[in-house]
């Protein structure tokens, strides 16, 4: 019958060779992005004849692979690249480098940490020095919120310490070891967090407020709060950030404000914030953003805060629903 005259189409990379998606990986124009996801869960064998046929490539061809490979990583949460990402660790073009670190950003897996630290402390790249103290924050988040053993934050914190202390290290790297620094319980973290604050670069001013934020405590809202009033873009835009990590909902009136400023990045981070923080007022902000044509270019925003709330207030659902009168009210922001 007509209903069954069209076959079902199959997907071309579903039947398309090993061998052959390797050839359009390595020399296609452009790179055919949809083909790059055959590289996940590599076996040996396909694993050998990659390498293989990847070490001849020309340096920049590598860097766009590698490029959207980590991409794809941090949108989708299946693929799992990361034993070639190990191996572009070693590979003699810094961009690579910066790019595989850049894909194992989100990675749960313990046995990318010696190779990561030993790039933070001996790399001859700012760039991935930089991208390594960047990755390793992860980690250290990971094991401070229990997803992954203690035992492997102290010797990375130790390696960030260490770098962050060197006189010569560059500011960029300072930079990412500090906001890296920051996830730990170690207890300088505070102090060094101040230093930062006071520092005479406004990049490093930045990541201070930045790794207020992901300390996650309290103390440090009343500069975060004076911090929404800078004269600089960027330090609105990370000051509403970092409100949104800590969750106060002391700072809403002042994220409020901020959905309507002059930088679209200070607005859009003001927004997300709001879907962080949660609770009634959030939400009539938000709504309100999403009703305003003129707001167009924040609804996409809004709408992954609106999300965001959701998927929280549910948890809290269930928790008021668990407890009598009382007990709810302790879970209202």
């Amino acid at each position: 019958s007509w209903l069954f005259s069209e076959e079902i189409p199959v997907r071309e990379e579903e039947v398309q060779p090993f061998e052959s998606v390797l050839d359009a990986v390595f020399y296609q124009e452009p790179v055919p992005i949809h083909l790059l996801y055959r590289l996940s869960d590599l076996t040996a064998d396909q694993m050998t004849s990659f390498l293989a046929g990847w070490q001849v490539l020309p340096d920049e061809r590598r860097r766009v692979v590698v490029q959207h490979m980590a991409d794809i990583s941090e949108e989708n949460y299946v693929v799992d690249f990361g034993p070639l990402f190990a191996e572009f660790l070693q590979d003699g073009f810094t961009p690579v480098r910066v790019a595989a670190l850049e894909g194992l950003w989100d990675s749960s897996s313990t046995r990318h940490i010696e190779p990561i630290t030993r790039l933070l402390q001996d790399d001859e790249s700012v760039d991935v020095k930089a991208a390594a103290a960047a990755a390793l924050a992860h980690y250290v988040m990971m094991a401070e919120w229990g997803e992954l053993p203690q035992r492997i934050s102290p010797p990375i914190v130790a390696a960030l310490l260490a770098v962050y202390e060197e006189p010569e290290t560059a500011v960029s790297v300072k930079r990412a070891a500090l906001e890296a620094l920051a996830a730990s319980a170690h207890p300088r973290v505070p102090d060094l967090i101040d230093e930062a604050y006071e520092h005479e670069d406004p990049e490093m001013q930045l990541s201070a407020v930045f790794a207020m934020g992901n300390t996650a405590d309290p103390r440090w809202m009343s500069v975060i709060l004076d911090e929404m009033q800078s004269h600089s873009d960027a330090m609105r835009a990370e000051a509403a950030r970092a409100a949104g990590v800590i969750g106060k909902s002391d700072s809403v009136p002042e994220l409020a404000e901020l959905t309507m400023d002059e930088a679209i990045e200070v607005r859009m981070a003001a927004v997300y914030a709001l879907g962080q923080i949660g609770g009634e007022r959030p939400q009539e902000i938000l709504a309100a953003i999403l009703a305003d044509p003129d707001q167009e270019e924040l609804h996409e925003m809004a709408e992954e805060a609106m999300e965001e709330m959701m998927w929280m207030g549910g948890e809290l659902d269930l928790l008021d629903f668990a407890g009598d009168d009382d007990e709810s009210e302790f879970y209202e922001n």
